[in-house]
């Protein structure tokens, strides 16, 4: 699958809330980064949308390169 344009080398932390919707930015344009403003509407991709099941810290993946999104695995680390 292709990946979006890099928005940050660092992920982003975010207390999430049970219950609540989210949707991540997968395209890298989004001026709301980590969450997606509709950006990609000129682009193949579409936000990752999901429900929270549990209130807790999460840490977004900015970079855009996850292999686990919308959560940072660590892939900003092998950007040049």
């Amino acid at each position: 699958m292709k990946k979006g344009q890099i928005a940050g080398k660092a992920p982003r932390a975010f207390e999430i809330e049970k219950g609540k919707t989210y949707a991540w930015c997968r395209c890298g344009r989004s001026a709301n980064q980590p969450f997606c403003d509709g950006s990609h509407k000129v682009t193949e991709f579409t936000p990752v949308i999901f429900k929270a099941e549990e209130t807790k810290k999460v840490f977004f993946c900015m970079c855009k390169q996850t292999s686990t999104p919308p959560f940072c695995d660590g892939t900003h680390n092998t950007l040049k």
